[in-house]
């Protein structure tokens, strides 16, 4: 009979510590940290093509280096959701260890990421999807910088004065903070918002759609584009019309040939994010979470990388700051 109540506490003991095992296991988008002998590997996918996100991937490769993890860069060529999402789940049948995203559509790509985020860590970089599952959200404070945009707009049209938006599409949370943050820096200022265009992430249609505007409200005074290849595009546009110094232009971002606009007087000016940061940030971030450092994760999830206002008085020492950055 002794011997029986004790193989009862025996077996009740074993069964609470495969109770206690259970409620350590870890919650969606955690991971036990990998074995030390192999490499962490993580992606970074943006959501286009484009020279900033080539600034980025310099400083994902330099965080990669330093923490002796690898970093793939893996960009959707055409900008759409469907190439980002196959993209995604390629990584994940190769078994990657954490990923950051921009989402291009983050509203319809919500239930989307939250599977992934139940798979590995996920954090969104330059555009937030803040409704799902992602552990932080690394870049730009948005709305913030559509009103300093704001603020250049008003210096280049101290009169007031009718303008027009352009970006590749306004799903994209960037997009529409940057939009709302313009808006309302501009309210009680005598500058008008005609109309927003969205060009599908086409530079060659980024072109074209201001061409048509300027023909078709030969009174814009100013053209201002809300993602990195729409000030090249729209300098381009004032070019081929004829309308080189009579229309203002504010922009995002440092693209060479932005830079280049500014310094030639056809650009006024350009609200310029931390891409470097991102990249470098996303990685250093995802590291210290796959090596089992929680407390990295700030509260609020939130790391915003900050924005400087460039113009024609600052576009060299910023540009040379910038070659040093990604030599």
């Amino acid at each position: 009979m002794l011997r029986a109540w004790l193989l009862c506490i025996s077996v009740g003991l074993v069964a609470l510590g495969c109770g206690s095992d259970k409620a350590s296991e870890p919650q969606p988008g955690e991971l036990n940290p990998p074995p030390a002998e192999r490499r962490l590997r993580f992606a970074f996918v943006p959501n286009n093509v484009s020279n900033f996100w080539t600034i980025a991937k310099k400083g994902l490769d330099k965080a990669a280096a330093e923490l002796d993890v690898e970093a793939e860069f893996r960009p959707p060529a055409s900008g759409g959701i469907a190439e980002q999402r196959s993209i995604i789940e390629d990584l994940l049948n190769k078994g990657i260890d954490g990923i950051t995203v921009s989402p291009i559509d983050p509203a319809n790509q919500t239930d989307f990421l939250n599977g992934v985020a139940d798979r590995v860590p996920l954090l969104c970089h330059d555009s937030d999807a803040p409704q799902s599952k992602r552990l932080a959200y690394v870049g730009t404070n948005n709305l913030q910088a559509g009103r300093e945009a704001g603020k250049l707009i008003k210096e280049a049209l101290p009169q007031g004065g009718k303008i027009m938006l352009f970006v590749g599409t306004l799903d994209a949370q960037n997009a529409q903070d940057r939009k709302r943050g313009i808006e309302e820096e501009l309210q009680g200022s005598g500058v008008d918002i005609l109309d927003t265009r969205t060009d599908q992430v086409d530079t060659v249609k980024a072109r074209s759609i201001a061409e048509d505007e300027l023909v078709a409200h030969p009174d814009l005074a100013c053209l201002v584009g809300l993602w990195s290849y729409n000030g090249p595009a729209l300098a381009a546009a004032l070019k081929g019309s004829g309308k080189a110094g009579s229309v203002k232009i504010v922009c995002f971002d440092e693209d060479e040939e932005t830079l280049q606009a500014i310094t030639e007087g056809l650009i006024h000016g350009t609200v310029v994010q931390r891409p470097f940061e991102m990249g470098y940030q996303t990685i250093k971030l995802l590291t210290d979470i796959a090596r089992g450092n929680k407390g990295a994760v700030p509260e609020g999830g939130l790391i915003d990388t900050g924005v400087v206002l460039v113009r024609k008085d600052n576009v060299q020492a910023f540009w040379d700051e910038l070659k040093a950055l990604t030599q």
